[in-house]
């Protein structure tokens, strides 16, 4: 029974979080290269999730959580009403709805000196990528987000090194973003894996991938989609290349695990702001109401883990 419950946590939360989450990596990539396959896309992300897997399991003694699960540890056995919190952001995934995986999953498994520490480091990671879009889109904007820029930026016509900016700078985002996310996926699964249980593993991540490409993101895309310039090569590379380096900053920080969709949020929040101040200041009020929204629907996710997580812990008394 508990090997059943383990697999099961691990297929609902793998596809749940992989669902939600991938889309704040590969949205933009996504976007821009709707026309380009949908397997050479899977195939790109699949390699790079596979070599960031296996170079974690290898040099952390199989832990492919990179240290974030250290504090978090697997009861056993393990209850089944552990698996409420990947169903329920299984649940809420299919509404389309960008909530925090890493509260949803890991508040369950948590202490609550441990909760309080990824919601701190995940608020930080919000306002730190709020002021930083901010900031940069407000000095760019306007060379490479204004109609005449765009103009410029039709895929035929784009210059080859955009093109490969992009391909490089989603796999290093795509590369960090797994560092942060691999605790949510695996939290269901002994804290050191075997050769097996990592290939079984992949196979089942990589299945879920090939999912998620050949629906194109499926709802949560259409939250990269309503923001401005998204599909556009070199408007998706910049997105990627600040996202990657903001990631890349909290992985050499610490090892708490922290809410990247709460960055992510962030980040095209700025980006939007600074875009309708300089180039279309009359849609700004409208872009306040869609970031609100936003910022609604990713503290859903939190209320909703708290609750779930205080559920948890009433059922083990």
């Amino acid at each position: 029974m508990n090997e059943l419950i383990v697999c099961l946590g691990f297929f609902i939360a793998a596809y749940s979080v992989i669902a939600n989450d991938v889309i704040q990596t590969l949205g933009t990539f996504i976007s821009s290269n709707s026309k380009t396959k949908w397997w050479y896309l899977w195939a790109f992300a699949g390699t790079i999730l596979t070599l960031t897997l296996f170079f974690g399991w290898y040099f952390n003694n199989g832990d492919v959580s990179y240290g974030r699960l250290s504090q978090i540890p697997l009861p056993n056995p393990l209850p089944w009403w552990y698996l409420l919190a990947p169903l329920s952001l299984l649940i809420i995934t299919r509404f389309g709805i960008p909530v925090s995986t890493t509260f949803m999953i890991l508040s369950v498994f948590s202490s609550g000196q441990l909760i309080e520490k990824m919601i701190l480091k995940s608020i930080f990671g919000y306002v730190l990528a709020f002021v930083a879009a901010l900031l940069l889109y407000l000095i760019i904007a306007k060379k490479f987000e204004s109609k005449a820029a765009i103009r410029l930026m039709d895929k035929k016509k784009q210059k080859p090194y955009w093109l490969v900016a992009q391909w490089f700078s989603t796999g290093f985002l795509w590369s960090q973003w797994l560092i942060q996310d691999f605790a949510n996926i695996f939290v269901f699964l002994p804290r050191q894996l075997t050769i097996y249980e990592l290939g079984i593993s992949l196979i089942v991540i990589l299945s879920i991938m090939a999912y998620i490409f050949n629906v194109k993101g499926g709802n949560i895309q259409k939250i990269v989609n309503q923001k401005s310039n998204t599909q556009h090569i070199r408007s998706a590379t910049i997105i990627d290349a600040c996202y990657g380096v903001l990631l890349y900053l909290f992985t050499i920080l610490n090892d708490v695990p922290m809410s990247t969709t709460w960055t992510f949020v962030g980040i095209l929040a700025g980006r939007e702001i600074a875009i309708k101040y300089l180039l279309e200041k009359k849609q700004l009020k409208t872009t306040y109401t869609l970031i609100i929204k936003d910022l609604a629907k990713v503290n859903i996710g939190l209320m909703i883990s708290i609750l779930i997580a205080y559920l948890i812990q009433f059922l083990k008394a």
